[in-house]
């Protein structure tokens, strides 16, 4: 059977996943074995996203983006306890997740005012399932409920990103 070649006039997409992994990862529990027949009640968990992006080709444009995630979960002092009486450990570690989960990605025919939000933006919503995947995957085996991430709107991040980056050299011309 031979092969088709492709039209001529068919143009390559402008966004290519070329590949995704996971660059980093690690997940403690600083409290084990004890924290799993002391923790009564779930934990406390806070979540911190960052998108990361790096050139990787002068002549093309080829890019890492990178989802850092970072999830710690907490237990909040039991009210009436000396800890929570006198604030010292109000609260202590139960676990730690941190996740940084890349692509790497071609663009194709992008004007360059639209390279930003299709880095900031596109890249990590394609990169996120997987992540929120791992995260939940690793937090379930490490003996904790899975921590399933929510939906995350990237566009009105980085709308907010950009506001508070244009914010701070006015704030500091005035």
């Amino acid at each position: 059977m031979s092969q088709q070649a492709a039209p001529t006039g068919q143009t390559a997409p402008p966004l290519v996943v070329n590949a995704q992994y996971v660059k980093d990862l690690s997940f403690e529990v600083p409290g084990a074995p004890q924290i799993y027949s002391t923790l009564r009640n779930p934990p406390q968990v806070a979540v911190n996203l960052d998108v990361q992006v790096k050139r990787l080709s002068e002549e093309q444009l080829v890019f890492e983006v990178t989802l850092v995630a970072r999830v710690e979960a907490t237990k909040a002092a039991e009210p009436g306890t000396a800890s929570s009486l006198n604030g010292s450990e109000a609260a202590s570690i139960v676990f730690l997740a941190e996740l940084s989960y890349a692509g790497i990605f071609t663009l194709n025919g992008i004007p360059d005012n639209q390279i930003e939000p299709v880095l900031v933006v596109e890249g990590p919503r394609l990169l996120f399932p997987f992540a929120r995947n791992i995260l939940a995957d690793v937090t379930r085996d490490g003996g904790f409920p899975p921590v399933l991430l929510g939906p995350i709107d990237f566009l009105a991040l980085w709308h907010a990103r950009r506001q508070q980056g244009a914010a701070v050299p006015q704030a500091a011309n005035s």
